[in-house]
């Protein structure tokens, strides 16, 4: 046991080694610029203004000692930074410089006509190489957001980049300085061999698996009922619980603004200075823990919307998630911006420094956490009792019947629960104020006033081993569409029967998460759900047409965890 793990960490410390070798991928021409409010960081090509030429195409790039290629937007991994104003029609005309590969790009989390929303299949027939798509579209919005491709796996190869929209009004804070700080994983493998990978060996990263050992040391700790209980339970749902993440650092280096650890993308500031960091999980598949360690942190937006302010020393960031927080650095001359992976494997690293060149020491990575039946929804259940075939049993949530016997599905949580208080597992009890969704609450009332006037409930099902994920035990090419009233308020109520995080994304359209009591709460893109999870979320159905929904995780979404949503009279 103990050779192994020595051999694994002596393969991450070579591969932090050379992610030293390389900050990441060439730039070329960007366009006009202009000067803003608050000055901002010039590591990562800000493109400004009303009319913007975006060529997407493939370029070489540097992570890890070789050069793999990527594909980019003007020949920079991330995108150019696009910046925004209220109020303002914007024009973009996006070319295809691929030799083979259609292409797409989708604005997250912005209210704008279906056809400008950039999904191949539903919003318009993508991108051909060689051809140029006009996208126009009035900004009806503030805030941080991002650009993606929703073709193929392009986003995980590099197309991706930071949206800030100036408000008409003034924000309801200040600030001297602002930085976008970009979080992303990158891999040198083809990203379709990964996905291919994933389903022929969904669990190739996990390299925590627990050992005799472990159950030696549970044993003196719980016992042996409690202990062998344990293990059976989980060798019936044919799962390990160290399995946090379907891709980790094993495969992955993570970036900041598009820089290795070993790079260190540094944002300046001057003494004295409130700064504000635009934080984006712009990556594939990881879920970033972050922290500034000497720095308490106030979260003052979530994707992209104002929230009371909160001030916190750490913060989860599902993949798609977008915070706002201000900083006021003072007593040092250097921060460490620390962004490890759920899974406790790697991390990404930038620094706010006074000058370039400086940095503070790196944290090591937390322990690895260990998931436990509460974390599955199962807390409080007779292990011995619990029925994966996909039966309903006394007390459970209702389940659709396409879960029933389905071969697709490998567990059902038993007694879902919404959690919003819950900081996340490997999170609880660290000893540093952590985040959560019960402590953010948008600074507005409901927007829409209405009481939802119908429910629509799904389950987030899948299968570990064959990777394959779902809504209802149902692919998205298996799945009718769910059909909205133009108009009409409903509620969506979500609840994780899988053992992993999802983050849903519904285009088009605001979430309004509810608290426990169905009360109006957070105005969010992107609905977090934690394993063993019940939310609960408002939509206004204010926008016609054809729109994606869908896990944020790639390669879930791309195994199956989609739907479509139709929005007409």
């Amino acid at each position: 046991m103990s050779n192994v793990f020595a051999g694994h960490r002596a393969g991450v410390s070579r591969r932090r080694f050379v992610q030293g070798l390389a900050a990441g991928g060439a730039l070329a021409g960007f366009g006009h610029r202009f000067a803003f409010t608050a000055p901002l960081s010039a590591s990562m090509p800000v493109l400004a203004g009303t009319e913007f030429a975006l060529s997407i195409g493939e370029s070489p790039v540097n992570f890890t000692g070789r050069s793999r290629p990527a594909i980019t937007v003007n020949g920079s991994l991330p995108a150019p930074t696009l910046r925004w104003r209220e109020g303002d029609t914007v024009t973009l005309r996006v070319s295809n410089a691929l030799r083979d590969a259609r292409t797409s790009l989708h604005w997250h989390g912005l209210l704008l006509p279906a056809n400008m929303d950039g999904v191949p299949g539903l919003s318009f027939d993508g991108i051909a190489p060689g051809e140029t798509y006009l996208y126009r579209f009035k900004v009806r919005q503030s805030g941080t957001y991002w650009y993606h491709s929703h073709s193929m796996f392009q986003e995980q190869a590099g197309l991706y980049g930071a949206i800030v929209i100036e408000p008409r009004e003034p924000a309801p804070y200040h600030f001297d300085r602002e930085h976008v700080v970009l979080l992303s994983d990158w891999t040198d493998q083809d990203p379709a061999a990964l996905f291919h990978r994933l389903k022929k060996n969904a669990g190739y990263d996990n390299y925590y698996k627990r050992t005799v050992g472990d159950f030696a040391a549970d044993v003196r700790r719980d016992g042996w009922p409690k202990t062998l209980a344990d293990r059976k339970a989980w060798g019936r749902m044919r799962m390990t619980p160290t399995d946090l993440s379907d891709v980790n650092a094993n495969t992955y280096t993570y970036l900041v603004n598009g820089a290795a650890p070993a790079g260190n993308w540094t944002g300046l500031f001057a003494r004295g200075e409130k700064v504000l960091l635009r934080f984006i999980n712009g990556s594939a598949m990881t879920y970033f823990d972050v922290r500034i360690p000497g720095l308490r942190m106030t979260v003052v937006a979530a994707d992209g919307q104002y929230i009371h302010p909160v001030t916190v020393d750490e913060f989860r960031i599902a993949v798609a998630e977008t915070f706002d927080v201000l900083v006021e650095p003072a007593g040092q001359d250097a921060y460490t911006i620390f962004a490890q992976d759920n899974a406790r494997t790697g991390f990404a690293r930038g620094t706010l420094a006074l000058r370039a060149g400086l940095a503070d020491a790196v944290p090591a990575l937390d322990p690895r956490p260990i998931l436990t039946m509460d974390d599955m929804g199962h807390g409080g259940m007779d292990h011995g009792a619990m029925d994966h075939s996909g039966h309903d049993m006394p007390g459970m949530p209702m389940h659709a019947t396409t879960e029933a016997g389905n071969p697709l599905i490998d567990m059902q949580a038993m007694m879902p629960a919404p959690k919003l208080a819950d900081p996340g597992i490997g999170l609880r009890g660290n000893g540093r104020a952590v985040l959560t969704y019960a402590a953010m609450r948008s600074i507005f009332e409901d927007p829409d006033g209405r009481e939802p006037g119908r429910e629509i409930e799904l389950h987030l099902t899948g299968h570990m081993e064959k990777f394959a994920w779902s809504f209802n035990g149902l692919k998205f090419m298996d799945a009718e569409p769910l059909r909205l009233r133009y108009g009409e308020r409903l509620r969506i109520v979500l609840v994780n029967d899988t053992m992993m995080s999802h983050p849903i994304h519904l285009h088009g359209l605001w979430s309004d998460l509810e608290d426990e009591h169905g009360a109006f709460h957070l105005r969010k893109h992107t609905i977090d759900m934690p394993p063993g999870t019940r939310r609960s979320y408002r939509v206004r159905a204010d926008a016609l047409g054809r729109w994606a929904y869908h896990c944020h995780l790639l390669y879930h979404m791309e195994a199956g965890m989609m739907r479509e949503v139709r929005v007409a009279e």
